[in-house]
């Protein structure tokens, strides 16, 4: 059986005005390969209503799983829920359980529950909560759809959250070699390799450094045996000088 496959949708005005750099892809492309889910694809978003809902439509009828990070904050620009309620026709309100989350928070920490910090506990009707032990201000999953915070520390401790409780595959296992030849002469025997290893991944990533070109290839699948013969290919065909 193929391993479950998921998308991610970045949302920020930030993200997308290069003022804050995004590092969440990366950790949950790496997070999900451990727990044998493919992330096949990734979108950057505005805060603008209707991008949100037309992109969370979008992933969620082509994928197992869409994990989508930011938006779930206090502040105006904060539309997240909103959106993902409104992909689903779901109606939205303040919900009582993460209401008495974030009061108890806030009342420990000496802190006014304001009217913004309310915000947060709007849940759309359906979706169940995803645990926050950073800031408490949980994200939800609604269908197949698991939203969370931008902030990476938050949105990190939501991924260790919710995948214990999503069936996996079979972990991605990797190996690379590197070869200081260019891409233009491995690329035939990297063609042939690849059509007599088609159940692999086979990437080939250029460098150049200190006058040399090369490339590291890197072989990937779920079965270590077929990745140790296709590597084992691969170095006969390029041994190390």
């Amino acid at each position: 059986m193929p391993n479950p496959t998921a998308a991610m949708l970045v949302i920020g005005d930030e993200i997308l005005a290069g003022r804050t750099r995004d590092s969440n892809m990366h950790y949950l492309a790496q997070e999900l390969t451990k727990h044998g889910i493919d992330l096949r694809e990734a979108r950057m978003v505005a805060d603008d209503h209707d991008a949100i809902v037309a992109a969370v439509t979008a992933l969620k009828d082509a994928h197992d799983h869409l994990f989508t990070s930011g938006g779930i904050g206090p502040t105006h620009d904060d539309i997240t829920a909103d959106a993902v309620a409104g992909a689903f026709g779901a109606s939205i309100g303040v919900r009582q359980d993460a209401y008495d989350l974030l009061a108890a928070h806030y009342e420990r920490s000496g802190r006014e529950f304001n009217e913004a910090r309310q915000r947060m506990a709007r849940i759309p009707e359906g979706a169940t909560l995803i645990d926050n032990p950073v800031s408490i201000a949980p994200g939800f999953t609604l269908g197949n759809v698991h939203v969370m915070a931008g902030v990476p520390s938050v949105f990190e401790a939501m991924v260790a959250s919710v995948l214990p409780k999503l069936t996996g595959g079979a972990p991605l296992l990797s190996q690379s070699l590197r070869i200081e030849r260019g891409e233009g002469e491995i690329a035939g025997p990297l063609a042939q390799l690849a059509a007599d290893f088609p159940d692999l991944s086979i990437g080939s990533y250029p460098f150049q450094k200190d006058g040399i070109y090369g490339a590291n290839i890197v072989i990937s699948g779920a079965e270590g045996a077929r990745v140790d013969a296709a590597m084992t290919r691969l170095a006969a065909l390029f041994p190390a000088s």
